[in-house]
């Protein structure tokens, strides 16, 4: 019955988005690669949110705040005002310029080798990093709701590789075959159910811990593990409060401002006005985000004891647990909904990178769109083959979502770096560009993987050697420091070596930019949100 659930649930979603793109232009550039620009703002947020929200975050972060409570939470909520500083200042210069890609902007701003370059980095960060995290998490999170490796007989490794494969074919049929707005389509028909039944599980978890109260269960929480629900959380956590002002700024920037799988969906938009409302419409889904992503792994400790094997099992472990059997399958549909949104969104801006960027520019400069797009395809399907492949090997990377946000350092901000230096100055050079690029990815490989090591703090245990801390700075912290040392580096340059002329913004006029007129009205409520949940959360 489950699996039948789940099965009818999926094939639903699939036929309601083929029925809503099969007459869509799927073989030129805007119409494959940014939905026609005809996307609106409830579709927009829909998309940020399912692309967002996989298993890399559901599982993820449910895992940190299995171990750490409440202050995990940062990674949401100051998304939300980050969301809000993006509809406000890149948005509009996106849309004025036209671009399909952020590489586009930087091609402009610098020159072609840059935006090679940043391509590159793009292309590499998904097909070593996100793309099999998120398949990796997907795997684990359906087999053990749906205990694979018992129901077929095999061991939890083959079940792995299995539903690994099928998590990404299924996928790649979205990405590759389906352009943008099959994605974003299939994403808000997705986000509607993640919210429903993400909202079920802390509902039943509570009702379990209260004994069929909800109120009782929060008192039970709350009175048992004051520790789990202190927002401002100590140096040596996860999320230190120090660090919401330095790297946590500018990592969510990035995520949400300059990272193609992400912004790609606002840059579709029909015109400033929706690609605003979707951004805003985001950020008040990611104010909820806490109650999805970060209570049920507090749940979840209280109810197994904090013994479970892995942390990173405890949100799978608790639906398992609390959620009645007859809506098992229809949650699992949804959430194999959303790790096909973060993987199907991934590769899809990928398809884009490669078509736009990089054979269109240096492998066949005459193609037609056509061409541009099938090259594109082509490659999709050998990018998801790749991280088919490399996903199973993340099973010993401790906390995923750990590992996650600080493997991400090593391109995200030297990305977010020449950026935003791009747009705040007119005279800074392509030479500048570079050097930012590769000094930032240098020096923070050197910090992360070098030098900190140095500082670990080793014990024996039981005879062996075990790492039980680090004393080097918090990588959030490395990340805004290095973010200041490249954008000092790149404007001493540009003193130095100035371009000869001015950079003017171009305006493609491909839709009509003027602003949404509430935005800084919600906006500012989205951040006085923000501001009040901190306030009421911090000891």
């Amino acid at each position: 019955m489950q699996f039948i659930t789940f099965l009818g649930f999926t094939v639903l979603v699939a036929i309601i988005s083929y029925i809503s793109t099969k007459s869509s232009n799927e073989t030129s550039k805007d119409g494959y690669f940014l939905g026609g620009r005809s996307l609106t703002g409830i579709v927009i947020a829909g998309s940020l949110l399912l692309t967002n929200l996989s298993t890399e975050q559901i599982v993820g972060l449910n895992g940190q705040a299995y171990e750490q409570g409440i202050l995990v939470m940062a990674w949401e909520t100051l998304a939300a005002i980050t969301m809000v500083v993006i509809a406000v200042f890149l948005l509009p210069r996106y849309l004025k310029g036209g671009i399909a890609t952020i590489p586009q902007f930087l091609e402009r701003r610098y020159d072609k080798t840059t935006k090679a370059i940043v391509s590159g980095l793009f292309l590499s960060g998904y097909v070593t990093i996100f793309l099999p995290v998120v398949l990796y998490t997907g795997a684990s999170a359906i087999n053990t709701m749906f205990d694979v490796s018992t129901t077929f007989g095999i061991s939890e490794n083959t079940a792995l590789w299995l539903t690994v494969f099928g998590i990404g074919i299924i996928g790649s049929i979205y990405a590759v075959f389906g352009g943008l707005k099959a994605v974003a389509v299939s994403d808000t028909i997705n986000a509607v159910g993640l919210i429903i039944g993400g909202l079920l599980i802390p509902y039943f978890g509570l009702s379990l811990i209260g004994d069929g109260s909800l109120t009782a269960g929060i008192d039970v929480l709350i009175t048992n593990h004051p520790d789990k629900f202190d927002a401002t959380g100590a140096e040596d956590s996860y999320v230190p409060f120090s660090t919401l002002f330095t790297g946590m700024l500018l990592v969510n920037l990035f995520y949400w401002g300059t990272n193609q799988a992400i912004i790609q969906r606002a840059l579709g938009a029909k015109n400033l006005v929706e690609g605003q409302k979707g951004l805003v419409y985001g950020a008040f889904l990611k104010i909820l985000g806490p109650l999805i992503l970060v209570l049920p792994g507090i749940i979840a400790f209280h109810i197994f004891e904090g013994n479970l094997e892995k942390p990173d099992l405890a949100y799978a472990s608790l639906v398992a647990e609390v959620l009645p059997k007859p809506l098992v399958g229809f949650f699992a549909a949804v959430l194999f909904g959303a790790i096909l949104s973060s993987f199907n969104s991934a590769l899809n801006s990928c398809v884009t990178l490669f078509g736009i960027d990089i054979y269109q520019e240096y492998i066949k400069k005459e193609a037609t769109e056509k061409q541009v797009v099938k090259a594109g395809k082509t490659f999709g399907v050998f990018l998801a083959i790749l991280s088919m492949i490399v996903a199973p090997f993340i099973a010993n990377a401790g906390s995923v979502f750990a590992y996650l946000q600080e493997i991400n350092g090593t391109y995200s901000i030297p990305i977010l770096t020449i950026v935003v230096v791009g747009y705040l100055t007119k005279y800074v050079p392509a030479i500048a560009a570079k050097v930012g690029l590769f000094s930032g990815v240098i020096l923070y490989s050197i910090s992360q993987f070098l030098i900190k090591p140095i500082f670990d703090i080793i014990e024996n245990i039981d005879g062996v050697p075990t790492v039980i801390g680090n004393t080097y700075p918090h990588f959030l912290h490395v990340m805004a420091i290095l973010f200041v040392l490249n954008t000092i580096i790149m404007l001493v340059i540009g003193k130095l070596y100035p371009r000869k002329e001015a950079y003017v913004q171009f305006n493609s006029k491909a839709v009509d930019i003027t602003p949404w007129k509430y935005l800084k009205l919600v906006g500012g409520l989205v951040c006085v949100i923000v501001l009040a949940i901190y306030i009421y959360f911090a000891k």
